[in-house]
């Protein structure tokens, strides 16, 4: 049985955050946006008519601070609090919620917030599989499917540069996008030919074929450097047909 969706509702009096915050979560499979509020008094009734498994909550409101409204909560759902004012964190962790972002939120912090949503009732791990390797017959027409916003994108393997883990989540970079999944890199490593990637590091893939330098502690791929980790290092050197 396929696991429920994290249920979201982002409370902020500022358009543009609510925007970002709402372009974030439709970027990612396991979550959903089912309401957004302006105001304290708003998202209470709001909480009161629907179920809400997290809470995006502002600080800085009118009429009633998001700290204020979380303490008149009894049966709250998990809340990672957003707001442009360090001062407030302290008194937040006090609180027991499950994170703190700083304004401007970079996607890379909100996925660590939400990497640190576990739902009681489901297990962390192992994750369900999301990818599906498909074998056209062709030489450099292989290609997977990966799960991204609400549908399945095509991936040509010729055209990913790197793989990058964000834990519970993979970033794959190709020559012209990049995609985000719900996904550990270890099951995609499992599914990719060894001939064509090699694991460089504990949270990087890369494909043999796009690297333009490398050395014996980093490997340059794109425009990037990326370190080789010290457990892989002797197995990426016998691939580069190099001795430590």
């Amino acid at each position: 049985m396929a696991a429920s969706k994290i249920r979201c509702l982002v409370v902020d009096d500022e358009p543009l955050a609510i925007a970002i915050l709402e372009d974030y979560i439709g970027q990612l499979e396991t979550l959903t946006l089912v309401g957004k509020c302006d105001n304290a008094i708003e998202a209470l009734l709001f909480l009161q008519k629907n179920k809400v498994d997290l809470l995006f909550l502002d600080i800085q409101m009118p009429k009633l601070t998001g700290i204020d409204f979380l303490k008149t909560l009894s049966n709250r759902p998990k809340v990672i609090f957003t707001t442009a004012f360090r001062e407030y964190a302290l008194e937040g962790f006090e609180l027991n919620v499950l994170d703190y972002l700083l304004k401007p939120i970079p996607f890379e912090r909100f996925l660590a917030a939400i990497n640190k949503y576990h739902p009681a009732n489901e297990p962390s791990n192992p994750l369900p599989p999301i990818l599906i390797p498909q074998d056209t017959g062709i030489p450099g027409e292989q290609f997977i499917y990966l799960k991204s916003d609400k549908k399945m994108v095509k991936v040509f393997l010729k055209d990913i540069l790197y793989i990058e883990s964000l834990k519970d989540y993979i970033k794959v970079k190709t020559s012209t996008q990049e995609i985000i999944t719900y996904q550990r890199i270890g099951y995609l490593e499992e599914k990719l030919p060894d001939i064509q990637f090699l694991r460089i590091h504990r949270a990087y893939i890369i494909a043999t074929d796009k690297i333009k330098s490398f050395s014996t502690a980093v490997i340059e791929v794109g425009d990037l450097e990326l370190p080789i980790g010290r457990q892989y290092k002797a197995e990426v050197m016998k691939a580069l047909g190099l001795r430590e």
